[in-house]
């Protein structure tokens, strides 16, 4: 192993155990974060690449693995959405860390041409993460619609503060997709969410660093005192032994199928340089 492992979550768990004994060999980590990357550096990988659209997080990234970067080892800050990035290079083992539903903030409207950009890059086996939407559709019980409320208010103060909100999408929308893109689901797994403390406040101090850019005092006034009272009736149940069960994120492995499989007409480099 190239660093020492750290607390690994379930999800990445379930990823090794998708993995079996199968090499890692070259890694990309194609929208990488702190636990995406710290949990790639406890892989035996040939060598990885973690690209991040954001400079800050490139250097959180950094900071992440540590002595896990290695000379053969990269960060690139890029933009999928550039035909340049990473162009020829293909990888064993690519991973999208809730990638789908971040790639709002930086390409929005390019969720569909997601998985077609990064197939080329694929070689033999592709994760992905994510997690069920849970802001429109009413969860159920109650500490379900505290999560709900708390997602609803996020975005809501992003969209007034000129942000952008997050956009998750289901995994049967994303199993639709990798057909079109040319890959083979091998297998999906959920895993219920029980929100804890660090969600709620996490969640809601985003709220808060959004007020600045509101244009109505008032407005953002009674947005404080919104999410002061919804902290207030979230918490105590956070801190219990229950949490706030809401919702379920997933794991999907897939595979590319063979050229004549796809249902989308692939490039030819051949045909390219004729």
């Amino acid at each position: 192993m190239t660093a020492a492992k750290k607390t690994v979550s379930p999800l990445f768990r379930a990823i090794e155990s998708l993995h079996g004994e199968r090499p890692w060999g070259s890694f990309l980590d194609a929208g990488t974060g702190r636990n995406s990357l710290q949990w790639v550096c406890g892989l035996d990988t040939e060598r990885w690449t973690a690209v991040t659209a954001s400079g800050s997080m490139a250097k959180v990234a950094r900071e992440a693995a540590g002595k896990g970067l290695r000379e053969q080892d990269r960060v690139i800050v890029a933009n999928w959405m550039s035909d340049d990035l990473l162009y020829g290079e293909c990888f064993d083992t690519v991973l999208l860390d809730y990638f789908i539903g971040a790639i709002e903030g930086f390409a929005p409207y390019w969720q569909e041409r997601v998985l077609q950009r990064v197939r080329p890059h694929v070689k033999h086996r592709l994760y992905i993460v994510g997690t069920e939407p849970y802001v429109l559709d009413d969860p159920g019980t109650e500490e379900g619609r505290i999560v709900q409320r708390i997602g609803r208010l996020r975005d809501a103060c992003l969209l007034i503060g000129g942000g952008r909100p997050y956009r998750e999408y289901p995994a049967n929308w994303v199993q639709r997709q990798l057909g079109v893109a040319g890959f083979r689901v091998c297998e999906i797994r959920h895993f219920p969410i029980r929100y804890r403390e660090r969600f709620v406040n996490t969640q809601l101090d985003l709220c808060l660093r959004q007020l600045d850019g509101f244009k109505d005092e008032k407005l953002a006034a009674a947005m404080r005192e919104h999410v002061d009272s919804l902290r207030e009736q979230a918490l105590p149940l956070a801190r219990s032994e229950a949490g706030l069960p809401c919702g379920a994120d997933y794991v999907i492995a897939a595979e590319p199928l063979d050229k004549r499989h796809h249902a989308l007409a692939m490039e030819d480099p051949a045909q390219d340089q004729a």
